[in-house]
């Protein structure tokens, strides 16, 4: 469930797939398409497919068996963009600021081993900047737990260098408790009322303790071949329950972007990378291309399932792709994906 930050390695990534030329022409950047089969080959995917969206249509390809376009899968948390925009539409409608503290809203919940929710604001959980220690290292992201646990797992950690980047899932698990104390309803209720039903996003759902996926689905692998498909959600909670598809993941996120979801400023503190030093915004991070497009997005991963959404910073060009295995074992095929997808081709 923590980003990949591998895109400094790009360059060198991309040459040892070998998709430039190394001689004084450069040969042009391969369709995305044609690299899919080197997730199962070099990737250990069982199978693995994309949708890419543009205002010109859409693009959908498989490689490997028991995979299609209308199959639900868990989205891990690629949830996280999606509780953040929930939290800033609060923070538009003067619900909730984002420079309250977590003990403001959560009192006393934060406490202990040197944790203090009291120094903590809601916008150090949504940059992962509050130094909160990862529940999920405890519980290998396997174990069910309440979020209450979940928090309390944490607490008895002492906590990271607060203001530095660092991944955690307890900073969303927190997110959700106050979305809940705030409106009265789960993070679930209003995310479903506030995005998926005005987006029409039909195949996505937070199954809460649901185990079972919704048909149509495939199956899912850990990497060593477990048949990991039914999985009880509560091991990621409000930090990666989602399920979702395709064809929702590549809406969802040229709506947000496209400034369907959030007003213009709110939108623009999602984007701002400066409180985690350039690493994440709220509930998204940017990846800087070799050709120097930057495109913005989330991956997810969970027990049986990899996916990674990328989009311009308009969203006019989406890209999602997934395997259904819990991870890519060749880190370099994620961003020379993203490169073919997103950087300019030669004619």
């Amino acid at each position: 469930m923590r980003p990949l930050r591998s895109m400094v390695a790009i360059p060198v990534a991309l040459a040892l797939l070998g998709l430039f030329a190394t001689g004084s022409q450069a040969a042009p950047v391969p369709p995305t398409d044609s690299l899919l089969p080197l997730l199962l080959t070099r990737g250990k995917a069982p199978a693995a497919a994309l949708l890419a969206r543009e205002e010109s249509g859409t693009r959908y390809a498989e490689a490997g068996p028991g995979i299609s376009r209308s199959d639900h899968f868990r989205a891990g948390s690629v949830t996280k963009t999606f509780l953040a925009t929930v939290v800033l539409q609060l923070a538009a409608e003067h619900r909730l600021s984002l420079s309250d503290t977590v003990e403001s809203h959560l009192p006393g919940l934060v406490r202990g081993a040197g944790n203090d929710g009291r120094a903590l604001t809601l916008r150090s959980l949504l940059t992962h900047t509050s130094g909160l220690y990862d529940f999920t290292r405890d519980t290998e992201g396997t174990v069910p737990v309440l979020p209450l646990q979940a928090v309390r797992i944490a607490v008895t950690h002492p906590p990271a260098d607060r203001g530095r980047f660092a991944y955690s899932n307890t900073n969303y698990v927190l997110l959700g408790l106050v979305v809940e104390q705030v409106t009265g309803r789960s993070y679930a209720t209003e995310a479903e009322r506030r995005i998926i039903s005005p987006l029409r996003l039909t195949g996505t759902s937070f199954p809460g303790s649901r185990t079972s996926l919704p048909s149509p689905h495939g199956r899912a692998y850990d990497p060593d071949g477990t048949d990991v498909t039914e999985l009880d959600p509560r091991v990621a909670g409000a930090a990666g329950e989602l399920v979702t598809t395709l064809t929702d993941l590549d809406r969802f996120y040229a709506a947000l972007l496209g400034g369907e979801l959030l007003p213009p400023r709110r939108l623009r503190e999602m984007l701002d990378t400066r409180t985690a030093h350039g690493s994440y915004g709220m509930g998204l991070f940017p990846a800087k291309l070799p050709c120097g497009v930057t495109v913005w997005g989330h991956n997810g991963r969970i027990s049986g399932s990899y996916v990674r959404t990328a989009a311009t910073v308009d969203g006019r060009r989406v890209l999602t792709f997934r395997v259904n295995t819990t991870a890519i074992a060749d880190p370099a095929l994620e961003p020379a994906l993203l490169a073919a997808e997103f950087c300019p081709r030669n004619p």
